[in-house]
């Protein structure tokens, strides 16, 4: 009866030593609102990746992953509060929304908890360094596109720029790092204006830049859905024909299905599938997995958060949250499926590959993925 006794609290020990093998992954992610373009795919991602890893028995062949989710409506304030739940549940880490906002937002609540914190897609440099030693982003930094971008401007040739920005979140004044950039370089800028996020006209903008004495060889701006189709069709519908740049924001089937209003428009985003790639590799399976094709890199972008926090619990050894903490920030040369990806030496913000997109015939045209000058970056702008 003893050795019964002692061989049933073994099995019981065991139980729950297997039971903690778990990695509690908070997602606090808009899966409705403004920010569910980016988010609802980026989850997707997840999914597959935690889908991919658990079906092998977890991190290590030991350590499964369980999702506790969240919809923050894509509200600050609701981020907060989900953030909150999310702690007092207690995760090992968390998963902010698509926006620094939001982001920060969260960013007391992850610190005085002690949890370490991933913006889905969130790409303002201010993220990370507002936020403090928690909170990481998950995406190439807006100043690091606006090098990227403007380089490639003033490779072909441009000389004068006109920005369109919108003071109302961190990533939309994005274009105030290409104008640094571009003027850095010898260009000029002739004109600038500024939006509202959902504003619902955009002539008298366009039609301001089409009586410009000196019409911009580029306009640049990081406005995304429903702006930036608003103020393409705008645009053009006034006569303009400057290149247009954007960014990651209108890398969607919305911009692809344009027509001849996104002809030639050129953004930034996290990667391109070229033959043989890991990205080209991740939609094999996304498609495998879902039944239909990948329509954005924001699939991947999810699938490279979940690798990142796999290296950091083998980097670890353990799930605790501090420990997972100063893994990520040691983190070098992750494989994700857009980049290889490091955090060592940063701020939280990520050194990962930046790819230039063309739309062209309705589909992506891979322009190129240069490395930016690095005395070129300019500092993060705090607003």
């Amino acid at each position: 009866m003893k050795h019964l006794l002692l061989t049933t609290t073994a099995l019981v020990l065991a139980a729950a030593s297997v039971s903690a093998d778990t990695l509690k992954l908070g997602l606090a992610t808009a899966q409705t609102g403004g920010l569910a373009p980016y988010d609802a795919p980026v989850v997707e991602g997840i999914r597959i990746a935690v889908d991919e890893l658990n079906a092998a028995g977890g991190i290590n062949g030991n350590i499964m992953i369980e999702l506790v989710e969240r919809d923050v409506r894509s509200d600050a304030a609701q981020t907060a509060i989900a953030v909150q739940e999310l702690a007092d549940a207690g995760v090992e880490a968390i998963v902010l929304p698509c926006d620094a906002d939001p982001g920060l937002a969260a960013a007391g609540i992850v610190a005085d908890a002690m949890i370490p914190a991933i913006s889905t897609c969130a790409s303002s440099p201010t993220l990370p360094m507002i936020g403090g030693d928690y909170v990481f982003a998950n995406f190439p930094g807006d100043n690091v596109q606006a090098t990227v971008s403007a380089s490639w401007a003033a490779e072909q040739g441009h000389k004068t720029g006109y920005i369109l920005y919108s003071p109302d979140s961190q990533y939309t004044s994005m274009p105030l790092y290409f104008a640094d950039v571009m003027k850095s370089l010898g260009g000029e800028m002739v004109g600038e204006a500024t939006y509202n996020i959902g504003q619902p006209d955009f002539s008298a903008i366009a039609t301001q830049i089409a009586a410009l004495e000196t019409q911009p060889d580029v306009i640049m701006t990081s406005a995304y859905e429903p702006d930036f189709p608003s103020f393409i069709k705008a645009l053009r519908a006034a006569g303009v024909t400057s290149q247009v740049i954007g960014s990651d924001g209108i890398d969607s089937p919305t911009t692809f299905g344009l027509g001849e209003a996104a002809e030639g428009v050129v953004f930034t985003t996290a990667g391109h599938a070229t033959a043989g790639s890991p990205l080209e590799a991740f939609n094999a399976l996304y498609e495998k997995t879902t039944g239909s094709a990948s329509e954005t890199v924001f699939n991947a972008v999810g699938y490279d958060l979940v690798k990142v926090l796999e290296a950091a619990v083998q980097a670890a050894g353990s799930t605790d949250p501090q420990a997972l903490r100063d893994a990520i920030a040691n983190l070098e040369n992750v494989q994700g499926a857009t980049s290889m990806i490091t955090y060592k030496g940063t701020d939280g913000m990520p050194v990962r590959e930046v790819s230039l997109i063309r739309v062209k015939d309705g589909a992506r045209e891979l322009v190129g993925q240069p490395a930016p000058q690095a005395d070129l970056i300019p500092a993060p702008r705090m607003q």
